[in-house]
C-alpha cells in the first residue's frame, strides 16, 4: 500500500549547526533553505531540519538509519571517529556505525547494498510507542510486516518501505531512543485506501485530499500519504 519513504522530519534548536553536520560532516545537499527549515536529500529521501515554530513538529532524539555502500564503511568511520565518539554493531555480514547530531538525534551509518557514493537513502526509522501491539496492528494495517520481536517485548521490526522499529520506552543500541512526534511522509497510489485502512485508529485526520492525506497515528506520530 505505501511505496516509498518520501521524507523524516526532524526537530532542530538552531538551523546552522544542522546544517554543517548534515551537509558538510555527512555530505547530504540542501535542497531548500527557508528562514525555519532546511530539506537536504539522502537519496530518494528528503530529509528535514525543521525548528519549532508550528505544526507539525519534526522528530526529537529520533533513532533512525542511512544506507552507505559496503565499501565505503571504513572509510566513513575513519573519517567521523577524527571529530565523533562512534559505536559499532554488528548484523550478520553487516556494520553499522552510530553516532549523535547536535539535537542529540542517533544517527546510523549503515553498510547496506545500495550504489551511492556516500549516503544514499534511509533504511530505518525508530518511532517511541505507548504500547507495542496497538502501534504494530496500526501499522500492518498499512501494509507493513512483522519481521522480528525482541525478547523482552519492548521493541518489535517491521518492513515496508523502509524497516521500522517500534519501541516502548527504553534505550537501545548507542543509548538511542525512539522519536516522538515523528512526522513521516510516505509515497502511495492510493492515499485514500491508507486512509480507511487506518481511520478508525487515528488520532485525528489533518488534511484530506484525493492527492495528500495527513493523520496522526496512535501515538501521536504525523502520517502524510502522498500521491506521486
Amino acid at each position: 500500500m505505501l511505496t516509498g519513504l518520501s521524507w523524516l522530519s526532524l526537530e532542530v534548536k538552531y538551523l546552522e549547526p544542522a546544517r554543517v553536520f548534515y551537509d558538510e560532516q555527512l555530505g547530504l545537499s540542501v535542497r531548500e533553505r527557508g528562514d525555519d527549515e532546511i530539506v537536504a536529500t539522502a537519496g530518494e529521501t528528503d530529509l528535514v531540519l525543521r525548528r519549532p515554530s508550528g505544526l507539525p513538529r519534526g522528530g526529537l532524539h529520533t533513532h533512525y538509519a542511512f544506507a552507505i555502500p559496503d565499501d565505503e564503511y571504513d572509510d566513513w568511520w575513519d573519517r567521523l571517529s577524527e571529530t565523533h565518539d562512534l559505536e559499532e554493531a554488528q548484523f550478520g555480514p553487516m556494520r553499522s556505525l552510530y553516532l549523535y547530531d547536535p539535537d542529540g538525534n542517533c544517527v546510523e551509518l549503515g553498510q547496506q547494498a545500495v550504489a551511492g557514493p556516500g549516503i544514499d537513502g534511509i533504511f530505518e526509522v525508530v518511532l517511541e510507542v505507548e504500547a507495542i501491539d496497538r502501534a504494530r496492528d496500526f501499522y500492518e494495517e498499512l501494509g507493513f510486516e512483522t519481521v522480528d520481536e525482541g525478547d523482552d517485548r519492548t521493541r518489535i521490526r517491521l518492513h515496508g518501505p523502509m524497516a521500522l522499529e517500534l519501541w516502548e520506552p527504553h534505550l537501545g543500541l548507542a543509548d538511542a531512543r525512539g522519536g516522538v512526534h515523528v512526522d513521516l511522509g510516505f509515497e502511495t497510489d492510493q492515499p485514500r485506501a491508507a486512509l480507511a485502512a487506518v481511520r478508525d485508529r487515528v488520532q485525528t485526520v489533518d488534511r484530506e485530499t484525493d492527492d495528500e492525506i495527513v493523520v496522526r497515528d496512535p501515538d501521536g506520530h504525523v502520517l502524510t500519504f502522498l500521491a506521486p
